[in-house]
């Protein structure tokens, strides 16, 4: 789930007035059990999206497969939000609402975006897929989100800086021949004892600025890509956030931890090996 005005915590590294949460790494432990119960619900929601199939149906597969793993929901009761997951259609880019008379369709796309809690600890992913084949613009959309936050999640390394990350996510979108749009204003975060906390991540920026990359640092890495104008509005609905022009939307995220020995993508099955190795970088696992 994006972050808009986050929670501060009073806890360990301060960088511009603000609270950063360092975890041990016997905190990053925890919450690598966290990610897999994410992954594994996202799996499971993802295995069974068709045409025909509602939101609601969506929202119900995911909280069974989180209470099941005796983790909670993150998204349930937060300010309010009604479900296990955002489910966010077409030109919805994130934080839409399921619905159980909201019925898939052969060609939408849907973002899902997905968090539990596991012994107080915190993970937080999302997927865009097609409800069956994609169009050619749909696979080509899609394939530059993931590859940008992947891009975003190769630089975020100890010694770095905040916006390394922000700037490889731009990167890897402008390198593309189709002006894609970067959605504004929305972004990824820090994570851990909470969904949101400080620091806020930018999905583009000037390298080299912001708070130092250090071990025991967790960040939800999640850009928003438009085919069209990159301008958003809300829904009265007081969450869905859509394109001001309808154009479709895709989103990607993972929780990752910096460690010694690398990134570690925390959210992934394999800790981020398939998606880093394109990038020449070998996270912990």
């Amino acid at each position: 789930m994006s972050a808009g005005i986050l929670t501060r915590l009073p806890l360990l590294a301060k960088w511009s007035g603000r609270m950063i949460q360092i975890k041990t790494p016997q905190e990053i432990e925890l919450m690598r059990g966290a990610g897999l119960v994410v992954a594994r619900a996202i799996g499971a929601v993802r295995a069974a999206v068709r045409p025909g199939v509602t939101t609601g149906e969506l929202d119900a597969i995911a909280e069974d497969a989180i209470r099941s793993a005796g983790a909670v929901p993150s998204f349930l009761g937060y300010h309010g939000f009604t479900g296990s997951i955002c489910a966010s259609i077409n030109d919805e880019v994130v934080h839409g609402i399921p619905d159980p008379q909201r019925v898939l369709a052969e060609g939408d796309n849907i973002s899902i975006d997905c968090g539990a809690i596991l012994d107080g600890w915190h993970g937080d992913s999302a997927v865009t897929v097609t409800v069956g084949p994609p169009s050619a613009e749909d696979a080509a959309l899609i394939a530059v989100t993931e590859r940008s936050m992947w891009a975003g999640l190769a630089r975020a390394v100890a010694g770095g800086r905040l916006t390394d990350i922000s700037a490889a996510v731009e990167q890897a979108i402008t390198a593309e021949s189709h002006p894609y749009g970067i959605v504004d204003h929305y972004g990824g975060h820090g994570i851990g004892t909470e969904m949101h906390q400080d620091p806020h991540v930018l999905n583009y920026g000037r390298p080299g600025r912001g708070p130092r990359l250090v071990p025991g640092l967790a960040l939800a890495i999640e850009p928003m890509v438009t085919v069209g104008d990159p301008a958003t509005v809300e829904l009265d609905d007081g969450w869905t956030v859509v394109t001001k022009d309808g154009s479709r939307a895709a989103h990607f995220e993972h929780t990752v931890a910096i460690t010694p020995e690398g990134p570690w993508v925390l959210t992934a099955e394999d800790g981020g090996v398939a998606g880093l190795s394109p990038f020449g970088i070998t996270p912990r696992t």
